[in-house]
């Protein structure tokens, strides 16, 4: 692989312009997106708003056309149609259209009157019996709008990968409302209500970079905890309101109103639980298991007193050896365990939330010592072991493990006992590889080294950086590059790849290049 060529995308006439700047009474000023990719058939969405700093919703409805074209000059259509887009929904639109041919690029649009939106790129995964010689993956995730500008979403854009996977914090439920990223981040304006995580999503899905990069590739998505409330755990938050299970049903159907994903409209005010854990596949390359790891989760454990969320504890809180407690939930675990026992895939893709890896915060000097997060896997290590043991027991080929969440670039190797060094009796079962935020601060450098040496199994972390990750998975291997950007506030920012590492087949663990 070049590097140069994959980071500036090497497809020539396959980039797709950013969405530049939208009329005032344009209906598509949020742009358009698709994702959720089968071999026949791919989600379009759009929503209809003028204004994305008033989203107020009109008692209308509007029949709003598309197309699907195998060119970008749509001289030879593939499939057409109309939906409507519903005042109950937000005038959002999800389009699943079917017939396509497996393994193929097509172009898309939205009208409505004399309206036409931005193009969009999008394709289908694989036929399930090919074997592609590479499929191009970008990763993101943790985009709060206070904290700098959308360049990584450009980068992504020219990449030109063939799909897009978005680990969580797609918004934050709280900051000032403008279509400027601010130079000093204001905690104001949380989310509360359905109007106001509708107006959050307009204002992030305003940007001119994020929609580019909506428009270059499908995307896949699964959410994390500001989708709806810091540190959030099933059906408790942090201020242990009572009323926590309304404003998760908003935030959960305003994930829905924005976000290319293949799910059934649920009925009328029935959001308060929508699964969103699906498998994909990429022929017989790859398999991608999404997960959701907040909805179904236990509560923390050994929370602060009279709050929930999140807290760093030692192992000697009781609950962590609790076996009952789960981060998937049971049908989740069922479902993943099944999915890999059966999945014929090279490579096996776990797509979800937080770092699996060991993080303590302290030495590790005798069994039973150290500090840890109980947000992330850590605080749930009975679930991580039957996990791990599903991965060992399935034989499932090549799993590799992406996170986000923790707005840090981690390589790290996977075992059953992080507190012993890796051998035949410890062996190393997967490779993950954790992104950095698009935007989202991190602490200093310095506490991850310290970090990542107190965890040999953490091969690398790097945390004053934000960007993404640029994957290519092929056959014989698997490469992973972290893309860092220069300045964050910078929405014309340069990247460099800080670190590449590579996994190879039937090789568990990564090796730097």
């Amino acid at each position: 692989m070049q590097r140069r060529d994959f980071l500036l995308g090497a497809a020539a006439g396959c980039l797709i312009a950013p969405a530049g700047a939208r009329t005032a009474d344009d209906p598509f000023r949020l742009g358009v997106a698709s994702g959720s990719p089968l071999p026949d058939s791919v989600v379009l969405w759009t929503r209809i708003l003028t204004d994305p700093l008033n989203a107020s919703i009109l008692p209308l409805a509007y029949s709003v056309r598309w197309e699907v074209a195998h060119d970008q000059a749509f001289a030879r259509i593939a499939a057409k149609g109309s939906a409507q887009a519903l005042p109950s929904l937000a005038h959002s639109v999800h389009v699943d259209v079917k017939g396509l041919a497996p393994g193929r690029w097509y172009w898309y649009r939205f009208m409505l009157g004399d309206a036409v939106s931005p193009v969009g790129r999008t394709r289908t995964a694989p036929a399930a019996d090919e074997m592609p010689d590479v499929l191009k993956l970008a990763v993101a995730s943790c985009q709060h709008w206070e904290f700098g500008s959308y360049g990584a979403h450009r980068h992504i854009a020219q990449a030109a990968p063939d799909l897009v996977a978005f680990l969580g914090d797609y918004i934050y439920e709280w900051g000032p409302y403008s279509l400027q990223h601010p130079e000093r981040a204001l905690r104001v304006d949380e989310s509360f209500t359905l109007a106001q995580y509708r107006a959050r999503y307009a204002q992030y899905k305003s940007d001119p970079r994020l929609q580019a990069a909506h428009l270059a590739a499908p995307w896949i998505v699964t959410w994390d905890d500001h989708e709806v409330a810091n540190d959030y755990a099933r059906d408790v938050d942090e201020r242990l309101a009572v009323d926590f299970a309304a404003r998760r049903a908003a935030a959960y159907q305003a994930f829905y109103e924005h976000m290319p994903v293949r799910l059934a409209v649920p009925r009328a005010n029935a959001f308060g639980e929508m699964r969103i854990y699906q498998r994909y596949d990429w022929g017989r390359l790859a398999r991608f298991h999404v997960l959701d790891d907040r909805q179904y989760r236990a509560t923390h454990a050994c929370p602060p007193k009279n709050r929930g969320g999140s807290s760093s504890i030692t192992r000697a809180c009781k609950a962590l050896a609790d076996p009952h407690r789960s981060m998937l939930g049971a049908a989740q675990e069922a479902w993943l365990n099944d999915g890999l026992k059966t999945s014929p895939a090279r490579w096996n893709i776990l797509a979800q939330q937080t770092p699996m890896a060991q993080s303590s915060q302290l030495p590790v000097m005798a069994p039973g010592a150290g500090r840890f997060w109980n947000d992330g896997w850590d605080g749930y290590p009975a679930a991580r072991a039957r996990l791990f043991q599903a991965l060992s027991a399935s034989k499932a080929a090549n799993p590799v493990v992406l996170a986000g969440d923790v707005h840090t670039f981690y390589a790290s190797d996977l075992q059953n006992d992080f507190d012993r060094p890796a051998s035949k009796r410890n062996p190393v079962i997967a490779s993950e590889f954790c992104g950095t935020s698009v935007t989202s601060s991190s602490r200093p450098q310095a506490r991850t080294q310290q970090y990542v040496e107190m965890n040999p199994h953490v091969k690398y972390g790097r945390s004053d950086k934000r960007g993404f990750m640029l994957m290519e998975v092929k056959p014989k291997k698997t490469v992973t590059l972290f893309v860092g950007l220069d300045d964050v506030r910078d929405p014309n920012s340069g990247a460099q790849t800080l670190a590449s590492f590579v996994v190879e087949d039937g090789v568990a663990g990564a090796k730097r290049l």
